[in-house]
């Protein structure tokens, strides 16, 4: 979840798309609006040894993948594939993917309590995320999405990169975090992310830009492709996990526009955040939990970029 997620909804404006026109484009463009096939654990994008300058070690969480654990010597530096891309629809094309958070973290709450300038005032660098009831941390499974999803993308020959692959002790901040895409000149960036919301909420959404102008924050030039490809992909989410838009955020559009959040206000790329779902309802969280689940999400995802994209 953003680390200030608490904001009362008083202070998050409204976006009239709806889910609804992104999933009737979907089905325009693919074959059929059907739930997408049953992904197996082949599709897992495992941690590299080259990226980032460091090297992960693993443990496995109840999801039942390897995940990282962070690397108190690394170099806070995006990680990005060295590795050959094959040619493909979006070669050419550069995608930053945010994995939400840093397992690290709680092991630095001084460290990311320090504020930070987001434009319209001052946040915490991060913090820790939410978890299931059992204990299956969100930046666990924003890391594990993320790998999977960059497999995806590199399949289709885009540029990656991850803001952070576990390979430094925590953060990056969310200034960083924006730094990143911006200078990367992304044409996309994607913060996954899962909510702490209560038991009954359910659904996943996204979060795009409102227009902000404020210090170093200005969001006018990416509104309007922001909101493109956060439509894009919900639609494609809907479509290939199953999972039904958030019936507690975003009158039930799967969509919800925001100024609270740094690592939006300081984009200067389009640029959205992902709730796939609600760690704290025992529904969700047997979903966010299960590695075949985790496989659509990714797939969803990059469908949606792919959309995006390939305009």
């Amino acid at each position: 979840m953003p680390y200030d997620d608490s904001l009362p909804p008083a202070r998050r404006a409204r976006q009239p798309l709806s889910v609804a026109a992104a999933l009737a484009a979907v089905c325009l463009t693919a074959a059929g609006c059907g739930g997408g096939p049953e992904a197996g654990e082949a599709g897992a994008a495992s941690p590299r040894p080259g990226a980032g300058g460091a090297s992960p070690t693993a443990t496995t969480p109840s999801g039942g993948q390897p995940e990282p654990s962070g690397s108190a010597g690394a170099t806070p530096s995006a990680s990005a594939s060295a590795e050959p891309l094959p040619r493909g629809p979006l070669t050419g094309r550069t995608v930053v993917i945010d994995p939400g958070h840093n397992p690290g973290n709680r092991d630095h709450t001084r460290e990311i309590d320090e504020q930070v300038d987001i434009g319209t005032g001052r946040k915490e660098c991060d913090t820790t995320g939410t978890s299931t009831d059992d204990g299956y941390a969100e930046a666990r499974f924003t890391l594990d999405v993320s790998r999977r999803l960059r497999t995806l993308l590199e399949a289709e020959g885009a540029r990656v990169r991850l803001t952070h692959d576990a390979d430094r002790p925590f953060g990056p901040c969310i200034d960083e975090r924006a730094r990143i895409g911006n200078g990367a000149k992304a044409d996309a960036v994607v913060s996954v992310h899962a909510d702490g919301s209560a038991v009954g909420n359910r659904g996943f959404h996204v979060i795009l830009p409102a227009g902000v102008k404020s210090g170093g924050a200005d969001t006018s030039k990416i509104v309007k492709s922001s909101a493109d490809l956060g439509a894009r992909i919900a639609g494609h989410f809907v479509r290939t996990t199953g999972s039904a838009p958030s019936n507690y955020v975003g009158g039930n559009t799967g969509l919800d526009t925001r100024n609270d959040l740094g690592g939006l206000n300081l984009s200067t790329v389009p640029k959205v955040f992902v709730e796939c779902g609600n760690m704290r309802d025992p529904k969700d969280a047997a979903l966010l939990t299960s590695a075949s689940w985790r496989q659509k999400a990714a797939q969803g995802l990059a469908d949606g970029i792919t959309s995006y994209l390939k305009g």
